[in-house]
């Protein structure tokens, strides 16, 4: 990790055009309602977790909590850095400052990678949800979502944390009611959450062991990520050195409740194994209940799909203005990217988010959520590396929140998450590995030669005081 931003150039004004900023227009409130709806807890239920109860069964809700309480140590990482460098750049930008150049932009790809493949993945998911109402191709409902959530993305961000805030009541709900009839019509004890089960295709039953539970880790890491947008909003939130860890543990404690008591309720409701392993939740909620039902349930989860497409747009558009800002990319580039619009949204930026998401939505995505997983574990693990080094110099004295049980937290979770990487299956590390390694050579060659003028991190000026 070399080149590594000591903390008088890290916070020195930048040399040259004064780079344009955000405006400051959100409380905690409004940042968590976006974030929240990043993590989009009813779309993450419907869409993402059955994949995790066909694989690991009864102890999806074990591996989920145990994923949650990793997320609290990465939620105090995020908190601490995020008050030291409060910017549109998020994880790239704190890890820059703290781990070197290269390190932050390394962890910008991965980042990328993530908000950029994630919105279609999920947007797809509409059609099922929109069933009881229209029957509408998958790719077709995507694209429309990703459309959608373009056009808002457009708009002032305070209008779209109301927009995002009436939709999250909804999927709230959702949630709520699946949680109420799984209980309502428990099969099972409690004592099945400890024992795991799962059935095979041929039919059969096998038990799942603590590998599977580790490997399960990764898209369990996945399911509660939206936490870390508030760091992405930390330029346009308001007081950012005490609300950044204000939204980001706010978030975390309650998308995991709403994510997690829903899960156990399944897990304990479900039929039998095989109903609960095929993970098709829509026939659950219809058999405990009856149609009228389940097509609330579903259409209030195609909304959750809409707005976590909302708010993923506005999420990675401003990673990519920051990434402009400071430089990333070509001059043309750059300039195209960090304009921003008459509502004071970065314009460009989003165009390039959410009109290639539309066209992913016509590409086989099945392989992704591996990637995700992994993308998202190893972004994690720098963000942590970031924490361990972030009480170095002027950083040591700078006003922040400051995460307890420093440094055990942030070396546990290194040791953790890597062990965590090692279980992946090899095509999903590879595809990542791949891909990180391209980006290494287009440092290699572009950026690190152009030092003094590319890849120049920048903080807004009022976040420097």
């Amino acid at each position: 990790m070399t080149d590594t931003l000591s903390a008088p150039q890290a916070l020195a004004p930048a040399t040259g055009p004064t780079p344009q900023k955000l405006r400051r227009s959100i409380g905690v409130v409004g940042g968590t309602l976006l974030t929240l709806s990043c993590v989009t807890p009813a779309s993450t239920l419907f869409v993402v977790v059955p994949d995790l109860f066909s694989s690991l069964g009864t102890y999806t809700a074990l591996t989920i909590a145990i994923g949650s309480l990793l997320c609290i140590a990465v939620a105090f990482c995020y908190s601490e850095l995020g008050t030291l460098i409060p910017s549109a750049g998020g994880e790239y930008a704190m890890v820059s400052t703290m781990a070197g150049r290269l390190a932050g932009w390394l962890v910008f790809v991965l980042s990328l990678l993530v908000v950029m493949i994630v919105p279609p993945v999920i947007a797809m998911g509409t059609a099922d949800y929109l069933a009881p109402v229209v029957h509408v191709p998958a790719p077709v409902a995507g694209a429309g979502v990703m459309l959608l959530a373009t056009l808002a993305g457009l708009l002032d961000l305070r209008a779209n944390a109301w927009i995002t805030g009436i939709f999250l009541v909804l999927e709230v709900i959702a949630a709520a009611v699946v949680a109420v009839l799984g209980f309502a019509h428990s099969e099972r004890g409690a004592s099945a959450l400890v024992h795991g089960s799962v059935v095979q295709p041929d039919g059969g039953t096998s038990h799942v062991t603590a590998m599977m539970v580790i490997s399960g880790l990764a898209i369990a890491l996945f399911i509660t990520q939206g936490f870390s947008t508030a760091v992405y909003l930390s330029e346009e939130l308001e007081n950012p050195r005490r609300n950044v860890a204000r939204t980001v543990l706010a978030t975390l404690a309650i998308s995991t409740a709403v994510i997690l008591v829903p899960v156990i309720a399944i897990t304990l409701g479900a039929p039998d194994l095989e109903a609960l392993t095929s993970g098709d939740l829509n026939t659950m909620v219809a058999a405990w209940s009856n149609s009228a039902v389940g097509t609330f349930v579903s259409l209030c989860v195609a909304l959750a799909i809409i707005n976590a497409g909302i708010v993923m747009v506005i999420q990675n558009s401003r990673v990519l203005f920051a990434s402009a800002r400071d430089k990333a990319w070509p001059a043309p580039v750059n300039h195209a990217l960090s304009r921003l619009g008459r509502f004071g949204s970065p314009w460009v930026a989003t165009l390039i988010v959410g009109v290639p998401g539309a066209a992913l939505c016509f590409v086989n995505l099945d392989t992704l959520y591996g990637v995700t997983g992994v993308s998202v574990t190893a972004m994690y693990l720098l963000v942590a590396v970031a924490a361990l080094l972030c009480r170095r110099g002027a950083h040591r004295e700078a006003p922040a929140w400051r995460m307890p049980l420093w440094p055990a937290v942030p070396v546990l979770l290194i040791v953790v998450l890597a062990y965590i990487l090692t279980r992946q299956e090899s095509e999903y590390l590879l595809w990542t590995g791949g891909i990180t390694a391209v980006a290494t050579l287009y440092w290699a060659f572009y950026l690190r030669p152009r030092k003094e003028t590319h890849w120049t991190v920048s903080i807004p000026e009022d976040a420097r005081a």
